[in-house]
């Protein structure tokens, strides 16, 4: 929109000219405010042009200075002064904030005029004229409106501004109709950024300041204290909300069911719940699953079918944790078929079954009634369009690889490949262990590379599989580039790595690689179990290595780790082979065979 000049214009322009006691610089705003000058000779010609035209034209050429205003009505400079500030190529100049009131006391400021200069500094993040702007409009009590000022403090702590926030909350303070949303317009950016310990503090500076807060202030507080999982103060506040007698919205009473059922005091949050229908509050989705979930975790089983129930009649249950939770409560009841009557009232809701849920109910059926009843599930489940994402397939490849049955495991490892699934370490871990139970060392390995290339890092599982099975093939080099390639990798060997690598050296008669890798493990806190105890009581007695195995026997009787007929034997051989007749009697009293 162009603002052409009139005559008034122009004649109050000559007289700014003229008189040099009258001249204004964004009066009482800005201390410059840039602008196209103004021709002398011609001053009907000059146009101003805003953001809706394509581009500004001026008829002359000009240099940028500082525009001189009217003294002619404090209604035509705000109007003026909006105009540019709301166009996007106006609106870019150079100002900083300054005290000129006492050079135009008769200039008043209109509240139209601080939103726009407000709105382009928070845009252009002058956080310091902000601060500085604010602090003068104090001294002579004139703000903009408050839905502003809100803005403004959210703007400053979203951009991590948080002292800048904390002056204009000072500032606002004295202003009752502008100090509440200010306070909780600061609450809210707090919770939003999680930081709920500042959010406890503005609240109680807000205290301080004597402002009470309002329903929205008492849900960002209750929602903070939820956060730091201080039940009580959530609990303290919702009575001291009520006392008030203030509108109760639903969030209130979201904050402190949820509040409540975390911390495990699920009845008290019950029979809030129940007070919300006396006093003709509607329950809504969320407060149902925080509830249902409560009593889940609790396993209170009839109270949460109960809330279950009602919630599925009223049609507010969408959440697919709440079915998650029931599936988990069941699971560990061992009601297994319950798990499968969940599956279906997801199916009734058109509720997407998710991964988890699925991989769940798998997990609890081969954990509670075994492999086979597991495998049947997901079969089951299957043909019911449920669709597996990577963590259930990961578990039945690994129920098939335990059940020997190695061609469906390859075959579901190939649809899970196909469908994207290629970065998932641990289906990886139970195909490589499946090539190496069954001999194939060279797809093992073709395995390996291949995941490698996709950017999956073999963890120790794998790392594992590989040493076991060029251990039991004695192909020593390559386990020992295996070994080195997993410490140069940082992956950190078990009991499982050591106990295999070690077997593997004995059964190929390197003796000292044993000692050297056993006594790694040793520093390294590993506990001896059976497994390496048989391997080093022989490494030990062909060695000759009377003390190293006396200590072994006595690290065993100081772990609590039994001997097993073969071990006890071997042991007490060697000792009795050495001559040691005190130590074999030693033996005899405190190991017996198993």
């Amino acid at each position: 929109m162009a603002i052409p000049t009139s005559s008034d214009w122009s004649l109050a322009c000559t007289n700014s000219l003229t008189n040099s006691h009258k001249k204004y610089t964004f009066i009482s705003i800005c201390k410059t405010l840039q602008f196209p000058s103004l021709p002398h000779s011609s001053p009907s010609r000059f146009l101003f042009y805003s953001s809706n035209c394509p581009s500004p034209i001026l008829e002359e050429p000009f240099q940028v200075n500082s525009l001189q205003f009217p003294t002619a009505g404090d209604k035509n400079l705000n109007e003026l002064l909006c105009s540019l500030l709301k166009g996007h190529r106006t609106e870019d100049i150079s100002f900083q904030f300054n005290s000129t009131d006492e050079e135009t006391p008769e200039f008043k400021r209109e509240k139209s005029t601080l939103k726009h200069l407000i709105r382009y500094l928070v845009r252009y993040k002058k956080w310091s004229s902000i601060s500085l702007m604010f602090s003068e409009l104090k001294n002579i009590n004139t703000f903009p409106d408050s839905f502003t000022c809100s803005r403004v403090v959210s703007s400053c702590i979203r951009s991590r501004k948080f002292k800048i926030a904390d002056t204009l909350l000072e500032i606002f303070e004295s202003n009752p109709e502008i100090a509440l949303p200010a306070f909780d317009s600061a609450m809210k950016a707090y919770n939003r950024l999680h930081m709920y310990s500042s959010t406890i503090s503005v609240y109680e500076r807000m205290n301080s300041a004597g402002i009470m807060p309002d329903s929205s202030c008492y849900c960002q507080i209750m929602e903070a204290y939820k956060r730091t999982s201080d039940s009580d103060k959530v609990l303290s506040l919702f009575h001291e909300f009520e006392r008030r007698k203030l509108d109760s919205p639903d969030m209130i009473y979201r904050i402190l069911i949820e509040s409540l059922g975390k911390s495990g005091r699920a009845f008290e949050a019950l029979k809030f719940f129940n007070s919300m229908s006396e006093k003709g509050i509607p329950k809504d989705q969320a407060i149902y699953s925080a509830l249902i979930c409560s009593f889940s975790t609790l396993r209170e089983v009839k109270v949460a079918e109960e809330l279950f129930k009602e919630a599925e009649e009223a049609k507010t249950l969408r959440d697919p944790a709440v079915f998650l939770k029931l599936v988990l409560m069941y699971i560990e009841e061992g009601s297994l078929e319950k798990t499968l009557e969940i599956i279906k009232s997801m199916h009734q809701a058109k509720i997407k079954v998710s991964d988890c849920i699925f991989c769940a109910v798998v997990n609890g059926f081969s954990r509670k009634r075994g492999l086979k009843s597991a495998s049947r599930v997901y079969e089951e489940l299957i043909s019911q369009n449920c669709e597996p994402g990577q963590v259930t397939y990961a578990s039945v490849i690994n129920v098939y690889c335990r059940m020997n049955l190695f061609s469906k495991a390859e075959s579901v490892f190939h649809e899970m490949e196909q469908k994207g699934f290629n970065k998932c370490v641990v289906a990886y871990s139970s195909v490589i262990a499946m090539y190496g139970k069954t001999g194939r060392i060279r797809e093992a390995m073709k395995l390996v590379a291949k995941m490698k290339e996709r950017g999956c890092e073999p963890n120790v599982w794998v790392y594992n599989s590989l040493i076991d099975m060029h251990g039991k093939t004695k192909n020593l080099r390559q386990m020992e580039k295996i070994w080195k390639e997993m410490k140069r990798r940082k992956v950190m060997p078990d009991k499982v790595s050591y106990t295999s690598i070690i077997t593997a050296y004995s059964k190929a008669r390197e003796l000292e690689t044993c000692l050297r890798l056993y006594e790694e493990f040793r520093i390294n806190g590993g506990a001896i179990d059976r497994a390496m105890a048989g391997i080093m009581v022989g490494v030990f007695s062909k060695l000759n290595r009377i003390d190293e195995l006396i200590k072994l026997l006595r690290d065993l009787k100081t772990e609590g780790t039994g001997l097993d007929w073969r071990l006890y034997r071997t042991a007490l051989h060697a000792l009795r082979d050495a001559g040691l007749v005190m130590q074999a009697k030693w033996l005899q009293e405190n190991f017996e065979a198993t």
